[in-house]
Parts: structure tokens; C-alpha cells; sequence
């Protein structure tokens, strides 16, 4: 694991702070940071550790970074960690994944003399992690409870819905958006056992979260933080740590060799950080929407900006403001690349065929990028701009192909019919029997310019244009030939104008053919948006599904556990929860189908895109007849 780590570490050879405090005392996100996730287009596990300071936070972090220093431990009581840092790894378990782990400054710093600003940091570090890692030291008992009393003010601190109603059941919001929480219990010496039964350390803190029955204000407030953990966070885990090293070692843990550290910490270190690995959830926000490390970046800007305006955070305006800012960019980027790749791989004039495949290819690209970027795209308003621009991009490629094809076919029109414009200058053909050998020379070259002219698409439309300009030379040269009768003439006439027409007709059917194929592109197009707006929505769907079912469950347990506690009441105010959650996801599987309303929504921009795709591309035909 530690090669591995190791490996990882070369996208952030060291972390950086993401988030300190300015010289006004405010917080603020650094841009270094905010940089560094803007690059990270790929989804984001983001671990976070909390925690008194001086208690090894940082040790951990280092683990999981599978590195031997980077996150700053220190060797004195002086707090060495300030704001949070930030590290990006490539995650060793998640292909396409990076791992964000986040360090936090130590809780309680007497020096700091600023509770609230400790507040902030664990509220941050709730707000933006995927898995909470509380790091304590001893043991799991009242006092250490006390002490992370933070989780208490969680419910003053963070706002989940803008609008919220004083009856309905906050707990399931905030289970569905909070982190899971793992408890790190460092230099743990007792022995895991209760009533002469081995336990196990999930077990122990279970145990510790037990609730008292009774209403005293004693009660109420050591029940307390222990609902809290019990409500907010669905899945809790608990590892205990034996002493890693003697104390005279302890203050060099960053040049210590796993062999001078104790065997049973290093082994509780390997199964923590294996358990995160495997364990930890790609970040997401309301709706199950799994973030990006550009979303991450633009989270945490939303988040501290609304701290330094005095707000209390709320997740679903954090969504709002984060969904216009991911948005705006995606259809940016997205089009950019659609572009790039258009640029790099098209040599124009080209087979429409050909560049129809660069067109599919590239917009598939984008596409994949764009949903991957998105967020919160409800009414798919961007992805329906996304489109239209794409359509237009390609609406001007095709005309540039079209271009270009003409200036090579007449450059080929002027080195073919060279001969014959001497002719015509020098008057060759201005006498009896000239008509004739005009005549022969023109069918001459032209068959010679649609033999080397076979491949380009406007062969035939510039042909037509040049056949019209020469209909007046022609009548001029039949006229001034007195071999042929006034009846010949006028029969040479009419097929002159013949001819003329039926190659205007084979010009019309050319650009007819370059039309219908970029309608059936634009076709495609408007099903490869539905494809991806159906596989993204299934996704979101699924992972509802899932965050609902991971908050009934939970609920379940701790109806159970609150049944098995005796408190009767507690348990049947649970139990109607339970009831609400349930008619809840009943609601959602009976609504009708959303994903229907969207496609309904982008085939009606399909159809205003089309038609004018194709008057477009008509209204350049005509300008040739004109």
C-alpha cells in the first residue's frame, strides 16, 4: 500500500492549505488550493479528519497519502496545523477516483482564544468530506463526548433545506447529506471486553452512544451529543489505537520505520486505512449528485463565503449557487473541447461522410464531459444551450468544408477550362464552324473536371455556376456561326438553357445530399443527449435509492437499539419517522416519470434547432442562383 501511495503522491508531491484565515481574521478559500481542484474533473472521495489538536490527526492523513510526512505532526504542545490542508492522491481502490484528504486545524487550541472559528472548521470539515474521521485520544467516555460538542451545534451551524417546516423530521436530510463518521480512538490501553465478553471496537462505541432514560436536564444533556451522532450520521465506525511508539520516539514519528513501530498499531493502521479505501464514498450532495474536485473547489468557495457574510450554510443554496457556476463552466469547456477536437483532427475539404464521424466522436466527447462537469441541470436548460452551440459550431464547419471545396474546385475549373477561356479571348471561335469546336471543348473539359473534381462535394455546384456565366459566350459564338441555319440555332439554344438547367438541378441535389446529411447529424445528436441525460438521471436515481435506503436502515437500527434501551416513546417517535420516510419513497417511485418531462424538454429544442439548421444550410445553396 505504501509503493502504491507513493505512486499516488506525484499528482501533490505535499499538501497545501485549502482554506485559512485572512489577515482580517476571516476565512477564506487560498487560490493555490482552489487551482489545484479545478483540475480535477474526475469524481472526489474526500476524507476529512477532526479532532483536540496535539492528537495525532495528521499521522493519519499521512497513512492514507501513503506517505511518511507531508501533513505536519509537530513534537511540542504547539498546534501545527492552521485552517485546513488539503492533499490530492490518485485513490489506490476507485480507478478514475482521487482521494482528498483533508486535515484540519486542532480543536480547543487554547492559544487561538476563538470558539467560534473551531465551530467553523468542523462544520467545514462535515460540509465538504464524504467520510468524517473524529480523532480523540484514551477512551470513548462522557468527557470525550462532552468534548465534541460541535456535533451538537451542527443543527445552528447548517441549514439543510432554505425553507424549513418546524414538524417534519430534519434528521433523514441531514443523514442523506451528512458523512459517514469513524471514530479514531488513539492510545487505547483498555482491554475491549463487557461483562467478561469479547467485543469488538464498533460494539464499544455503540456502547459509549447509549442513551439514558429520563427527562432531567442531567439527562438531556449527557443524552445530547450522543443523539446527535446516533441521528446525523448513518454509518459509524470504530477503530482503537494502542500507543504506535515509546514516548522518546513519539517525537520523531516522521523518520520512524515501520519496524520500530509497534506491530499491533501498525496492523489497526493498515486495517483503518484499508476500511477507507474500500469504504468511503465518492462526495455528494443533495439529490445523490456525486461532485467533481471542480465542484469540491467551487463547494468550499459557497461555503465560506456565506460564513463570512455571517449566514448559517445552507446545503440546498449551496447547491443552487454551485449548480450556475459548475454550469455556465461545463458549456464552456464542454463546447472548447468540442471544438479542439474538431480543430486537431479535420483537414477541411473533406467527405462529409468523414467529417460527419469527427463530428459524432467529438460530440460524444463533449457530452461525457459535460455531464460529467454538470450539476443540479433540473430542466436542462445548460445541456439544451450545449446543444444549440454544438449545432452551430457544426452548422459553420460544414459551410467552412463547403468553402473550402469550392475554392479548390475552382482553382481545378481554372486549370481545366484555361484552354477554352484562350479560345474565347483570342476570338478563335468566332467564325463558321466555331460553335462546334466550342461545343466539343466544353464537354471535353468538362467531363475532365468532373473526373478530377470526383471526390471534392462542390464540384457540381460550381460547375452550375460556371456553365451560367458561359450560357451568354455560348449564344455570342452560335450566332457568329453562319454554318448553321436560324432553325439550329434556335434548337442549340433551347438545349443550351437545357443543359444549364439540369446542372443547376445536380448542384441543388448535391447540397440537397450535404443537408440531409447534417440533419441526420443533428439527429444524432439530439439522441446522444438523451442517451447520456438518461444514464446520468438512472445514476442519480440509483443513488437516491440508496441514501434512502441506507437512512431507513439506520432508522430501523436505532429503533431497535432505542426499544432495547427501554425508551418506549423515543421508539414510537422513530417508528412514525420511519412511517414518513417510507410514504416519502412510496411518492417517488408513484410520481410520474422525470425523465420522460426532460427528454419532452430537449426534443422540444430539437426542434427548434433543426428546421433552422436546414433553412441555414438551404439559404447558402440559393445564394449561388442569386
Amino acid at each position: 500500500m505504501l509503493a502504491r501511495g507513493m505512486a499516488c503522491g506525484r499528482l501533490m508531491s505535499a499538501p497545501v492549505c485549502l482554506i485559512e484565515n485572512d489577515e482580517n481574521g476571516q476565512l477564506h478559500v487560498r487560490k493555490e488550493a482552489k487551482d489545484i481542484l479545478d483540475g480535477i474533473k474526475e469524481p472526489v472521495v474526500v476524507v476529512s479528519v477532526v479532532g483536540l489538536y496535539r492528537t495525532g490527526k495528521s499521522y493519519l492523513m499521512n497513512r492514507l497519502a501513503g506517505q511518511q510526512s507531508g501533513f505536519a505532526l509537530g513534537s511540542t504542545i504547539e498546534s501545527k496545523t492552521k485552517g485546513i490542508w488539503m492533499w490530492c492522491v490518485p485513490h489506490p481502490y476507485k480507478e478514475g477516483h482521487t482521494l482528498v484528504l483533508l486535515d484540519t486545524e486542532g480543536l480547543g487550541d487554547v492559544r487561538k482564544g476563538d470558539e467560534k472559528h473551531d465551530t467553523w472548521i468542523f462544520c467545514l470539515a462535515v460540509l465538504l468530506s464524504s467520510t468524517l474521521v473524529y480523532n480523540s485520544l484514551g477512551v470513548i467516555d462522557n468527557m470525550a463526548l462532552e468534548k465534541l460538542h460541535y456535533v451538537t451545534e451542527l443543527t445552528e451551524n447548517i441549514r439543510v433545506k432554505a425553507e424549513e417546516s418546524q414538524d417534519e423530521d430534519k434528521t433523514a436530510d441531514f443523514m442523506r447529506v451528512f458523512p459517514s463518521f469513524v471514530w479514531a480512538v488513539r492510545d487505547f490501553t483498555l482491554e475491549l471486553i463487557i461483562g467478561n465478553e469479547p467485543i469488538t471496537s464498533d460494539e464499544y462505541l455503540e456502547s459509549a452512544l447509549k442513551l439514558k432514560p429520563g427527562c432531567s436536564p442531567q439527562t438531556e444533556q449527557y443524552n445530547l451529543p450522543r443523539r446527535c451522532l446516533r441521528h446525523f450520521f448513518a454509518v459509524r465506525k470504530c477503530f482503537v489505537f494502542p500507543r504506535p511508539a515509546s514516548t522518546q520516539n513519539m517525537r520523531r514519528m516522521e523518520q520512524l520505520t515501520e519496524e520500530e513501530l509497534d506491530s499491533e498499531f501498525l496492523d489497526q493502521a493498515n486495517t483503518f486505512c484499508h476500511y477507507i479505501f474500500d469504504s468511503a464514498d465518492p462526495k455528494t450532495v443533495s439529490g445523490g449528485r456525486i461532485i467533481t474536485g471542480t465542484a469540491l473547489g467551487n463547494l468550499a468557495e459557497v461555503y465560506v463565503e456565506a460564513i463570512r457574510s455571517g449566514k448559517v450554510p445552507c446545503l440546498e443554496n449551496a447547491v443552487v449557487s454551485l449548480a450556475k457556476i459548475q454550469n455556465v463552466s461545463a458549456v464552456e469547456e464542454a463546447l472548447q473541447l468540442y471544438m479542439t477536437e474538431m480543430f486537431s483532427m479535420t483537414q477541411l475539404p473533406m467527405h462529409p461522410e468523414e467529417l460527419s464521424d469527427i463530428h459524432k466522436n467529438a460530440e460524444k466527447k463533449a457530452v461525457d464531459f459535460f455531464i460529467s462537469m454538470s450539476f443540479n441541470d433540473n430542466d436542462q436548460l445548460y445541456q439544451q444551450e450545449l446543444m444549440g452551440k454544438i449545432c452551430d459550431e457544426y452548422q459553420q464547419m460544414c459551410q467552412q468544408n463547403q468553402e473550402e471545396s469550392i475554392q479548390q474546385c475552382k482553382a481545378i475549373l481554372h486549370e481545366v477550362f484555361e484552354p477554352l477561356e484562350k479560345g474565347v479571348f483570342d476570338g478563335s471561335y468566332m467564325r463558321s464552324g466555331g460553335y462546334q469546336e466550342y461545343k466539343d471543348m466544353l464537354r471535353h473539359l468538362t467531363s475532365d473536371y468532373r473526373t478530377r473534381t470526383r471526390s471534392q462535394i462542390m464540384s457540381e455546384e460550381v460547375l452550375s455556376k460556371f456553365l451560367k456565366e458561359k450560357e451568354n459566350i455560348g449564344n455570342m459564338i452560335l450566332q457568329a456561326d453562319q454554318s448553321l441555319s436560324e432553325a439550329e440555332q434556335e434548337k442549340e439554344v433551347q438545349r443550351l438553357k437545357n443543359e444549364i438547367l439540369e446542372q443547376r438541378q445536380r448542384g441543388v441535389e448535391e447540397q440537397i445530399r450535404l443537408q440531409e446529411r447534417a440533419f441526420k447529424d443533428m439527429q444524432r445528436t439530439h439522441k446522444e443527449h438523451v442517451d447520456q441525460i438518461i444514464c446520468q438521471m438512472e445514476r442519480e436515481q440509483e443513488r437516491m435509492r440508496k441514501d434512502n435506503k441506507r437512512v431507513l436502515e439506520a432508522k430501523l437500527r436505532e429503533k431497535d437499539a432505542l426499544l432495547q434501551m427501554g425508551l418506549q416513546e423515543q421508539a414510537s417517535k422513530m417508528q412514525r419517522q420511519i412511517d414518513s420516510l417510507r410514504a416519502e419513497m412510496n411518492k417517488e417511485k408513484s410520481e410520474p416519470s422525470r425523465i420522460s418531462r426532460i427528454i419532452d424538454g430537449v426534443s422540444a429544442t430539437a426542434e427548434l434547432i433543426l428546421p433552422g439548421f436546414v433553412s441555414r444550410g438551404l439559404s447558402a445553396v440559393s445564394k449561388w442562383f442569386k
